[in-house]
This record gives structure tokens, sequence and C-alpha cells, in this order.
């Protein structure tokens, strides 16, 4: 939703302002009670920052029960209401350094006019930073250290009584350590569901609902959308056993109410917290400047998902509570702290189409043709779907709008239609019983999630099979991209990977947009790759289950293709992280005959993969020591760095942390990673540093050196 329009009259001001109230409510009203989002966080944000536009430019107009004049949110008539002593008031957002830095200049002039001396202004400033949960705030009462009370934020005033269910979460103290506890203290915090535990409860749904246990609507309705809707709807069970069996958790982020104990500061107040058994986030940290803010923004809008519960952005606030009381708050928010929120990983969206495509191993993969959006930093126009059976569990429709996901690098999913905006008449999604490329009827093995094309020639596999042959993980054919190889298999030019190594200049000249130069470059590519190690040829060959990991283990065990194509299942499942499932995929491979006749006819065409180097340091020289990379390396692309480390025993990481042995630093590396190493002292090397690490020689961490 863009922001208000300036040129909107007066008349035209109320009628928007009237309907973006509406609909703020209703979304309220679906997210904190019926825990079924209508809208992302970041469609509901830029709704209500419009309405707040509208009403500071049109103050007369302004209704006394506007959304923005009270803490968003519900209190649940399932359970007894409680009054909060001290109301649980809301954040205001921010969503750039920019207005970050405004809202540290208001802060400075407030605590200036207050009478604090401030010369350097922003700069001086002493706050605490702290990640923004996405869970559900909780205000949990000890009367003589014992737990009484547990309620919800509800509307900030009135919220609903979950004591019962909250004494199920482990992380939360039932009773206070110590001979002297204060007559009363309330603690605020935020309930969780870890995304461990999230996503083993949604896996376990998903394989009853493969296996065929029971029918399909009852597995939807166990689906859990995300963790913080699976929180808030596993806390409002009338039932505590069901609420334990959840395994949700808790951090303490605030003393309420606390009679006989004072504190000067918020992080003195957690650390008595801390002190009395409730677990505070170890992320929580005292920053002055916000320098220092914005460096600590950009750590964790990369490392984000390394952590094992959700954030969606970052809470700074005043240390002092001296400076927080000059300050005051608004009737929603404190003015003493802000919520910055980080770049949307969840939009909604129209769901055009839902079609399917057949991959390199015959796999029928659904996909949704969505209008496009920007979520996750870039504009999505296509989503996965995963497979028949979640399209079915989801009970996804075409015409549906939908929330979409993407986090990080992930590859953008749908996670689940709004019910409520659903068009009347739109029918269930039927999955085609034929392959959409050649016509094969597809099957699905039973207990499997998954349906395939069985046809091995089915031209969209060909195609597949082909371009990850030459993909950078497998034999890196520079130049051979799915267009291109869609365009050979269409002239008649290939059929299979093998014939690769028989094309001749006169077979692509004339081509369009196929020169001379182009064309001799091609070629010097497919002649470097007759050359590629074992494990790269193993990896390109599409054996179900061989990716690069498993492909370096077997090529260092058997060295050569043809003591691996000799092999028994039982010897190739005795390799280190192969195991009989692995094994039995390989012995299946070779013993295809369309295989072993591609494998002929690429050995007879020049193709012949160098033995694995020995190295001078062992096998497993980095065994137990974290690698991480950051930037662009000369010899490498990301991932064959991480299977170069992985296969020396390292782990490839992908944050730094006090336990990472170096950090490899090619060209234009982050500066988050960068800064982190330095505060944490871990060594940073080079890429020839690095390389001489992969031969074993350690000594070169002890150096630090960056070349």
């Amino acid at each position: 939703m863009p922001p208000a329009d300036p040129s909107l009259s007066r008349q035209e001001a109320a009628r928007r302002m009237s309907y973006l109230a509406s609909l703020v409510r209703q979304w309220d009203f679906a997210y904190y009670i019926l825990d079924a989002p209508e809208v992302s966080d970041f469609d509901y944000d830029q709704a209500y920052r419009e309405l707040a536009e509208l009403e500071q430019r049109f103050p007369d107009l302004v209704d006394v029960n506007s959304p923005t004049r009270k803490v968003s949110g519900f209190a649940s008539e399932l359970f007894a209401s409680v009054v909060h002593a001290v109301p649980m008031q809301s954040l205001d957002n921010v969503f750039s350094l920019d207005e970050l830095d405004a809202w540290a200049q208001r802060t400075v002039r407030g605590l200036r006019a207050a009478g604090l001396t401030l010369e350097a202004g922003a700069s001086e400033i002493e706050m605490a930073f702290e990640l923004k949960i996405d869970g559900l705030a909780m205000s949990i009462t000890y009367e003589h250290g014992v737990l009484t009370r547990a309620a919800t934020r509800g509307d900030g005033v009135v919220g609903e009584d979950v004591t019962a269910n909250v004494l199920t979460v482990e992380a939360i103290p039932h009773r206070l350590p110590g001979g002297s506890p204060p007559e009363l203290l309330e603690v605020r915090g935020e309930i969780y569901m870890p995304v461990s535990v999230f996503n083993r409860h949604n896996e376990a749904v998903l394989r009853a609902a493969t296996e065929g246990e029971g029918d399909i609507a009852e597995h939807r309705d166990k689906i859990f959308a995300n963790p913080r809707n699976a929180a808030a709807g596993s806390l409002r069970q009338k039932d505590p056993r069901v609420t334990r069996s959840r395994h949700l958790s808790f951090w303490a982020y605030q003393v309420g109410e606390a009679s006989t104990v004072e504190f000067d500061s918020h992080l003195h107040s957690l650390d008595y917290l801390n002190g009395l058994g409730f677990p505070i986030n170890p992320n929580i940290e005292r920053v002055v400047g916000i320098e220092a803010v914005a460096a600590k923004l950009a750590h964790w809008m990369e490392n984000r998902h390394s952590l094992d519960y959700e954030i969606d952005g970052a809470v700074v606030k005043l240390d002092s509570f001296r400076e927080r009381e000059m300050l005051g708050s608004t009737s929603r928010a404190p003015r003493w702290a802000i919520a910055y929120k980080f770049p949307p990983e969840e939009r909604t969206t129209l769901l055009r189409a839902i079609k399917v495509s057949i991959g390199k191993t015959g796999r029928a993969t659904p996909f949704a043709e969505l209008t496009p959006v920007v979520v996750g930093g870039s504009e999505v126009g296509l989503a996965t779907l995963h497979n028949f059976g979640q399209v079915a569990l989801k009970d996804l429709r075409e015409g549906d709008t939908v929330i979409v996901r993407k986090a990080g690098d992930v590859i953008p999913e749908v996670v689940g239609p709004v019910l409520s905006m659903r068009p009347s008449g739109l029918e269930a999604w039927v999955p085609p019983a034929q392959c959409p490329v050649c016509g094969e009827a597809l099957y699905r093995a039973p207990g499997e999630a998954d349906s395939y094309c069985p046809n091995f020639e089915c031209p969209a596999q060909v195609v597949q099979r082909i371009v990850h042959f030459a993909s950078r993980g497998g034999m890196d054919i520079e130049g051979l991209g799915e267009s291109t190889v869609q365009r050979f298999v269409d002239e008649g030019l290939i059929a299979s990977a093998a014939d690769l190594y028989y094309l001749s200049a006169q077979d692509l000249v004339g081509l369009e947009r196929f020169g001379e130069r182009s064309v001799q470059n091609l070629l010097a590519g497919i002649d470097e790759s007759r050359r590629r190690p074992l494990a790269r040829l193993l990896a390109s060959l599409t054996i179900r289950h061989v990716g690069s990991v498993a492909a370096d283990a077997l090529a260092s065990r058997f060295t050569t293709l043809q003591a691996l194509m000799a092999a028994s299942e039982e010897e190739i499942a005795e390799v280190e992280g192969i195991g009989p499932t692995i094994a039995r995929g390989v012995v299946a491979f070779f013993r295809d005959p369309r295989n072993l006749g591609m494998i002929e006819r690429l050995l007879a065409g020049g193709v012949a993969p160098a033995a694995p180097e020995v190295r001078g340091g062992g096998e497993d020289y980095l065994k137990g020591r974290s690698i991480v990379v950051t930037g662009t390396l000369e010899h490498f692309s990301r991932d064959e760095a991480a299977e170069a480390i992985r296969a020396a025993g390292g782990k490839f990481a992908t944050s730094v942390s006090a336990k990472t042995f170096a950090v490899v630093v090619g060209a234009e590396p982050g500066a988050s990673k960068l800064n982190r190493a330095v505060s944490l002292g871990v060594p940073r090397i080079g890429e020839e540093s690095f390389l001489r690490l992969l031969q074993g020689d350690l000594a070169v961490v002890d150096t630090g050196a960056l070349d």
C-alpha cells in the first residue's frame, strides 16, 4: 500500500481514513483472536502508516476510537479478563536508517528540553539493543515468589488469563529462588515457538498426510502457518496438555512492576531477572550512538536465520530509567524506544495459476504463478509449492489471495491462502494425472510425498539432466545455461550430456547469437570439463541422493569411476556419510543400461575424471573447526568453498561466532561479518592462505594474514 496520497481532498481523506481504520481493525481481530492473519506484517504496517499520516494531516477528522490511538490487539472471550496494572504498550516502528536517525534526533531534543546535557547529541545516547522476537507478549506476575497469574497483552489494558497454559512452558520459573523474594514482581517477555519445533511439527503433519493417515482436511487443521501463529494458537488452548505438547519457550525482556526492588537502568533490571532464573536473550547488548545500532542491524539482517527463533527486526531502548521518565509516552507507545522492522519476508498477493514442472529425476513439482510482489528484497513472481500433497494440505486454489514467504536465500514459497479473502466458487485444484510435458502417467511410490514422470526420455527431464550436468556444482561448463541447452535439444544437436563432447564448431556456427568467438568459448569450456575431478563428475550424473558431499566421499574412497561402478551395495554403504539409501541409488544408477550407455559415450568422448588429490594434512585436519567465507573468491564458487571445507572435515558456517576457527575474506566482503570477526578476535585470512589451509597448513590461521 503506497504512502498517503497528498492530493486527497478533505472529503476523500475522510472516506479513506474510515476505510483504513475498518481494515486495520479487521486485520487485528484475525491476527490476535483468530490466530489467522489475513495479510503480511508489511502490508499491515503500510496501511497503519497511511492512516497515521492522514490523521496527522487532518487532525479534526480523527476518530477517538482509531486503531492508532490504542495498542493493537484484543482480549479473547475464551479466557477470563485481566486488567494490567501498568498498561502493556506497543512500539512505534521505523523501516530505514534515516527514520531511525530521525527518532534519535527527536530523542536528543526531548532529553535536552528536559534538562539533560548532551554535547555530542545522538552519539552519546546509551541504549539497549535487542532482537524483536516474533512471538506473543506476556505478563507474568509473582506474589511472594510464586507464579500466580499470566496474561496476554490483549489491547494493552485488558488481556487474557492464560496462567494454566503458561505453567506448562518449561523456561518460565514457577517459583523464584532465594529466601526473601519481592512481595510483587511482574515480568514481561515473549513466548515463542522455536523454529526447530515448528519445522518438526509441520514435517510430522505432512508425513502423516502423505502416508494416508486420516482425511486430508483433518491434517489441514493441524498445519502451522508460521512460528508466531503457532505459539499464539498453542497458548490459547483450553487444554494445557496441548500447550505442553507444543514445546514453547520464553525470553524475558522487561520488569513491569516490582516492590522493594529498584533499578537505575534496563540492563540492570535484566541482570536481576537473569539472577532469578528467567531466560534473557543472549543478544541483548548495550550500545552507544546510532552508528553502533546501524552496525548491529546490518549484522542481524544478514544472520537472522542462524537463530532458532524468528525475529522481524530489532528494538532500541534508552537504557537509563531516568532518561525514560524525562521523555514519557504517548497514548500507545513510549517515546524512549523504537522498533526497527526488517524488510518483509512475507507478503500477500494473488495466486494466478498452479503449474507443474518436471525435474532432472522426473519429479513433478507444482509451482505458483503470482502477481509479482517485492518480498525478501527481490521481486517474486514464482514460488514453490513443494509437492501435490502440500497443495492439498494447504488447500491452495487458483485465484486465492496467498501469503508468500522468502527468507534469505531460500526459494520463495506459498505459506497458505487467506481464506477470508477467497472468492466464492473457487474450485479445489486437481493435480494432473499425466506428465504435462510428455503425457506419460505420473506415479507416486507408497510412502513418498513426490510424484514422478517415469519416462526417462521425457524432454523436460533430458534438458534438466544436461543443465545439472553443466552447472557450477557439476562439470562447470561456462555458457551452457538452461535456455542454451533447451535450444540445442530442440535443434536435435544433443539428447544427453554425453553428446556435448561430440559437438563441433560446424554444428554451432550459424545458430542465432552464436558467433565464432562464443562458439570457441563454449567448445573450450566443454573441453576443459573433460578433466574435472571425479567428485564433480559423480555430482553431475543425477544419481539419486548423491550431491556434492556424497560425491566427494565416494570419490575419496574409490578414486576411479570404474572402481565405484564395480563396487557392491555393501561396500558403498560402508563409506562414511553414505549409508544404505545412497548406496542403493548408486548401484541402481550404474545397473541401468541407459546410464551405462551414457557413461561409455562420455569416456569415449574424452572425459577422463581426475583422481582425488591426497591432502598433506590428512582428511580430518579441519575436524570440529568452523570456517566462514565472506566476499567473492577467485578460485572457488561459494558451493565449491563449502565443499572443500567439508571434505577436510570442517564445518562451513554462515555466521561468525566466538567459536569460528577462521574467516576467509574475498573481494567485496560483508561488512557485518568482518566487523564481527574483528570484535571477537577471530582470525581473518585471504584466499592464498585459504588454499594453504586446504593443503593442511593450519599455521596460516595463527598469522591471520589477509594476503
